[in-house]
């Protein structure tokens, strides 16, 4: 999705693109959102990653600089989205295998002339929401205890304004940035992205885990993230996380195609996915 941004919806919204030493972002309404994309990890990097994240296993293309960064410059609230984070919410879960079809013994990447035995997550599930913290000038207030400094999010009955949301206000930023993907041995697919889209009046943001193991399972982790822009000191954001997930046999049961073909776009299969888990939050900050 390419967005031509108009000059005079700028203005008009009172927002400037970010310039400069390959800078991708905008700044509006007090707040900055950049992304950051660059190229896939290097081996050696990679290995650190093992080290740190305690395993052996990586996704095959794990974009360890792309980034999703918003920072709300007066109260210091900071959210991001990166991989590394995502793979360690992944290994902290540590889900038991997806158990697939005896035809389908895979020959996996760390070991192509031996069959390996299936004893991790092999689809990099992550129950990854994002990243946060309040960023603050110690010089000015020392007192505050570094403690304070994180994200709470809590329950509420809010919902984001799905109907503001299809307005057809002008986009003035829009960007997708690929955090870590994996054909699973070409057996379907594992994919981890977030989608950022700034309007005049607010900004939202998609994070997407969507795994297709083919003839077997269907798994769907959405995270939205909306703010309304306003005067208010510290920034209301909505935070709305969705878990979907299907076997393809159960999808035969009522109806549904069983080939895999037919699940390529997880926005069209959403919908007939059974929800896991559903909640939403409100950020609160205390500082």
């Amino acid at each position: 999705m390419e967005v031509k941004v108009d000059e005079n919806d700028l203005k008009a919204a009172g927002a400037e693109l970010l310039t400069g030493d390959g800078r991708h972002g905008i700044c509006i309404h007090g707040w900055e959102i950049e992304t950051l994309k660059r190229s896939i990890l290097k081996s050696s990097t990679a290995q650190e990653w093992e080290q740190k994240l305690q395993t052996s296993h990586l996704p095959e293309m794990v974009f360890g600089e792309n980034s999703l960064i918003l920072k709300h410059v007066k109260s210091g609230t900071k959210l991001y989205f990166n991989a590394f984070d995502a793979l360690s919410g992944w290994k902290q879960e540590a889900l038991p295998p997806v158990e697939v079809p005896a035809a389908a013994q895979w020959k996996f990447r760390s070991k192509p002339s031996q069959q390996v035995i299936l004893d991790y997550d092999y689809t990099f599930t992550t129950p990854y929401c994002g990243s946060g913290t309040i960023e603050i000038d110690k010089d000015k207030d020392a007192s505050i205890a570094e403690e304070q400094c994180n994200l709470k999010w809590k329950d509420c009955e809010d919902k984001i304004d799905v109907v503001a949301l299809a307005s057809k206000e002008p986009i003035l930023f829009y960007d997708e940035v690929i955090l870590y993907e994996d054909e699973l041995a070409d057996n379907g697919v594992s994919l981890l992205t977030v989608k950022v889209r700034v309007m005049p009046s607010s900004w939202f943001l998609l994070l997407r885990f969507w795994l297709r193991v083919d003839g077997v399972l269907i798994r769907l982790r959405d995270t939205r993230l909306h703010c309304m822009f306003g005067g208010a000191e510290n920034p209301v954001i909505l935070r709305e996380t969705c878990w979907r997930e299907s076997t393809f046999e159960a999808l035969s049961t009522k109806g549904h195609p069983i080939d895999s073909g037919a699940y390529s776009d997880p926005s069209i299969i959403s919908p007939k996915l059974p929800v896991v888990m559903h909640k939403t939050q409100k950020l609160t900050t205390s500082a």
